[in-house]
């Protein structure tokens, strides 16, 4: 996958030792990394219940949201945001990660057994607009309610 190289790079352009992380992903396309967030990106983390009705209103609107992720269970959906989101960002029931904390990222090329894209990086940097993303998050959350009080 060609994209997934140029993806590797921009996502190890973060870590403490972006040579040594690309040199472990290559040796293990289906491992993980520890990257720090806040540097070139944050991370918006939703409850998949709504993470992936929001994943769907973003995906009509846009061509190619930026890179998401789910984790193990497929308990939270988390988006990648620019830089400096995190604390700015007021919400309720949306967990942040920015500067100062750490995610689990599994190599874009590959499916781990827990942690895996489902929109992986394309190594453009292409992120999602925040203010976008809440739109779409207002959307998501009325259809949700509309559904909840038709039963």
């Amino acid at each position: 996958m060609p994209g997934a190289k140029t993806a590797v790079a921009w996502l190890a352009s973060v870590a403490p030792d972006p040579e040594s992380c690309r040199r472990e992903w290559e040796r293990d396309p289906l491992g993980v990394a520890l990257l720090p967030a806040g540097r070139a990106w944050d991370v918006l983390i939703l409850p998949s219940r709504l993470g992936y009705p929001t994943l769907d209103v973003l995906s009509r609107v846009l061509h190619r949201p930026g890179p998401v992720l789910v984790d193990f269970g497929d308990a939270r959906t988390g988006f990648f945001v620019p830089a400096g989101t995190a604390t700015r960002w007021v919400g309720t029931g949306v967990r942040t990660a920015g500067l100062g904390t750490w995610i689990v990222v599994p190599h874009p090329g590959g499916a781990s057994g827990g942690v895996r894209w489902l929109i992986p990086p394309d190594g453009s940097g292409t992120l999602t607009d925040p203010a976008l993303l809440e739109l779409a998050m207002h959307e998501a959350a009325a259809a949700l309610a509309g559904e909840e009080g038709g039963m």
